[in-house]
């Protein structure tokens, strides 16, 4: 062979080989193919499209002004220059109507959707093979087709601004980021009892009295004392109608629609204090820090004057001709109901309307205000509270407590929003706690938000046809200012992103991990977010087999490794490194760090202390079932030698108004000397203690001899969050099998907000000596 034709057969051989990487697009197109080159944005680049299309123009200009920022080229439109990007609206109806059609060449970037909305979302994910600021870096977009629509239609994000007002320019910057990532819906909780931050112009005292309040800036959100008469209210905020229509706007350009949330009937404090005469007591009261209130307070409107209902009506119809969405947010959570029960108005509603309690007069009020709503055209959406005492007929049910509320309402025939606070919270940590900023609780991780199901294993084929889809909902309380808000939402807003656009089978947690730490966290950088950079906190998981205790330990960073150490000591980059379950002999402490190239991350090593007894390893029987939002770590938590915590969740089984009644097989006839087991105290969170527990034995585990029965160590009024200790040293004998059985408080007392309802048993390590 000649050198010439040698030397091309190598060239024609290595672009045969040649093999554009993909693109970090987040959320992960339906269908993606990369191919060779690149297709170049400079001045002579023109977008094409239908003038004769207003949106067409809209999107163009959009697009017009991000390539001006970045690079301060200047797109021109519909002229004659042989490089376009041209849009198109397409009548494919695998599009459906918020797919796109892209195809990038060297030549040119067509985009055909059925609208403006897929064209919008054909241009984002251009946007993410480009620079996200001006660094002079050349404009190259790989040649690349990809066909895409989203898996659900409601694909949201709440911010909650009444316990921390953020500005209207903060407001669009939120927006933007759910552009970004193709959520078409933002939730505004607009008001709650800290705050009221919409004007109504009917009722100018609801922003003048309303949207201020006393703010102890020095204290944590959950120790801010109620306000006092006296003290100068200083903190809060509102937006004026034409600030809420700019930022409509501003959303509708970009694929959002909002979704204002008027709480009612509970969460109403601010309109309260500025109307006191829509309350049971018509007695004034001042606007307080959430939940925290002066004994009488009014947290709720009375449903059993008609001048109430004319009231919220007035404000809706404002609120309607500033808001075009579908659906309108009525909230409805957390009523406490005890208001009503001493009210006479509330008392004669009940009466008159046959209705069977206050649960009732919750759904009447519920069920009014849709119709309302209904003649004007819209929707009522509201938590999963709305269900008690009966669900409005065309109402659609927004689950937070769980996904038990979302899972009733699709099985009777309703649209359902699943926003179960674990994972959809993003007010929780997502990684420490050690290092964090504050937050009010639980554990969030970005695994945990991507590896997220919105459609229950509960529902059958035709019922999961009413999950619309997913959100994630950020409470306040601990977030002050933008940039925390910006670290709390980043980066789980793009792995929730993936959820509800992406098709399921397309989830992959490593490539997930390699597009966020390419493209994204460069951007991110770039614009100067705060965000969190991975949870390096190892998670410890016990687990009990056959008879031994094994402890998995698992990092969310990819590709790293793990050190722990068994003694105590902080781990070093030379301790051992796990590569199988470890198995604990004897009670020892376990801590463990991530180490990724070299280098052991994070602050604080996570840390497991194991106290080995004679049931450590053995596998439990419940008479009842442990609710599936409290199994801590599995079946056999209460044998995996760790003491519960006042962690509500992570250590503890949860029995809703029920005992519990657990067996535990030791495998062999032993001596058995002690018994004791860990019960949880923790009133505001409806967890009340075992009313009393008994402890009793058994050779064949059929025939069982009571060993004591313990009573309640405290007294029944007792308040303080406890852990409390139920033991019996007495009658020690021989035994293979014992059973625990914790008897449930039963409801919540008087002068407790869920006086009446059903206590929660929490229960923790069941401990044989």
């Amino acid at each position: 062979m000649k050198p010439t034709i040698f030397i091309i057969a190598i060239l024609l051989s290595s672009l045969q080989g040649y093999s554009q990487e993909s693109p970090d697009i987040i959320p992960t197109p339906v269908k993606m193919e990369v191919n060779e080159g690149t297709f170049l944005i400079d001045a002579r680049t023109t977008i094409q499209y239908d003038k004769k299309k207003k949106e067409l123009g809209e999107v163009a200009e959009f697009l017009t002004r991000y390539i001006r920022d970045i690079s301060g080229i200047e797109l021109s439109h519909n002229a004659k220059d042989n490089k376009k990007i041209i849009f198109r609206e397409s009548n494919d109806d695998t599009l459906l109507d918020e797919g796109y059609h892209l195809q990038v060449t060297p030549q040119s970037i067509i985009i055909e959707a059925a609208n403006r909305k897929g064209i919008f979302y054909g241009i984002q994910s251009i946007l993410q093979t480009l620079p996200a600021i001006r660094t002079n870096a050349s404009l190259e977009i790989p040649a690349m087709e990809i066909t895409d629509y989203p898996r659900f239609q409601w694909r949201g994000m709440m911010l909650d601004v009444s316990r921390h007002f953020y500005s209207p320019e903060a407001v669009k910057q939120y927006i933007d980021l759910l552009a970004t990532y193709k959520f078409n819906t933002f939730h505004w909780h607009l008001v709650d009892d800290p705050g009221w931050r919409i004007e109504i112009k009917k009722y100018p005292k609801l922003t003048e009295v309303g949207a201020w309040r006393v703010d102890h800036l020095d204290k944590v959100w959950s120790e801010r004392p109620p306000a006092q008469e006296g003290e100068e209210a200083t903190y809060g905020g509102y937006y004026t109608q034409e600030q809420i229509k700019e930022i409509v706007a501003y959303a509708q350009k970009r694929n959002i629609t909002i979704v204002p949330e008027i709480e009612l009937p509970a969460h109403s404090v601010a309109a309260l204090a500025a109307y006191p005469e829509y309350s049971c007591t018509e007695e004034p009261q001042l606007v307080n820090t959430g939940g925290i209130y002066p004994k009488g307070i009014q947290s709720a409107y009375c449903p059993g004057k008609d001048k109430t209902f004319d009231f919220l009506e007035d404000i809706f119809l404002e609120v309607l001709e500033l808001f075009p969405s579908e659906y309108i947010h009525i909230g409805g959570d957390e009523l406490d109901k005890s208001q009503w029960e001493k009210c006479d108005a509330c008392q004669s509603r009940i009466k008159k309307e046959n209705l069977e309690n206050e649960d009732g007069l919750q759904s009447y009020m519920v069920k009014r205000i849709e119709k309302f709503l209904n003649a004007h055209g819209r929707k009522l959406i509201g938590w999963d509270e709305i269900l008690e005492g009966g669900l409005a007929p065309g109402a659609t049910v927004m689950s937070w407590r769980g996904e038990a509320g979302g899972i009733k309402a699709a099985q009777m025939g309703h649209d359902v929003v699943m926003t179960p606070g674990s994972p959809c919270y993003f007010d929780h940590y997502q990684a420490g706690p050690e290092g964090e900023p504050a937050a009010i609780g639980g554990m969030n991780t970005l695994k945990d938000v991507y590896e997220y199901e919105p459609i229950p294993k509960e529902l059958n084929t035709e019922e999961a046809q009413y999950v619309l889809g997913a959100q994630a909902n950020v409470w306040t309380e601990y977030i002050a200012t933008l940039s925390h808000l910006e670290y709390m939402v980043l980066p789980r807003m793009l792995a929730l992103s993936e959820v509800v656009w992406s098709p399921s089978k397309h989830r992959d947690w490593e490539d997930f991990n390699k597009r966020l730490r390419g493209w994204h966290f460069r951007a991110f950088d770039q614009k100067g977010y705060h965000y969190n950079k991975g949870n390096s906190k190892v998670v410890i998981t016990p687990q009990s087999v056959d008879g031994k205790l094994l402890v998995e330990l698992e990092s969310e960073i990819v590709g790293a490794e793990i050190v722990y150490t068994l003694d105590g000591s902080r781990p070093q980059r030379d301790s051992q490194k796990y590569s199988k379950p470890v198995e604990i002999r004897e009670s020892s402490t376990i801590k463990a760090s991530t180490l990724l190239n070299g280098e052991v991350l994070g602050m604080v090593p996570a840390s497991q202390s194991f106290e080995i007894h004679k049931a450590v390893g053995q596998n439990v029987d419940y008479k009842n079932p442990v609710s599936r939002y409290y199994m801590a770590d599995g079946p056999n938590s209460l044998t995996d030698g760790v003491r519960g915590t006042f962690t509500v969740g992570k250590y503890w089984h949860g029995f809703h108004a029920t005992d519990m009644i657990a067996t535990i097989d030791l495998g062999t006839i032993t001596d058995i000397n002690r018994l004791s087991v860990g019960i949880l105290q923790k009133r505001k969170d409806w967890i009340f203690p075992a009313s009393s527990v008994t402890f009793e034995i058994s050779t064949d585990g059929k025939t069982f001899s009571r060993m004591e029965t313990v009573d309640l160590p405290i007294k029944r009024d007792n308040k303080e969050n406890k852990i409390l200790n139920y033991t019996t040293d007495k009658n020690t004998s021989k035994g293979r099998f014992i059973r625990v059985t914790a008897e449930n408080f039963g409801v919540c007392p008087a002068g407790h907000p869920g006086e009446g309802k059903p206590t929660w048993l929490f229960v923790d390590e069941i401990v044989v000596e």
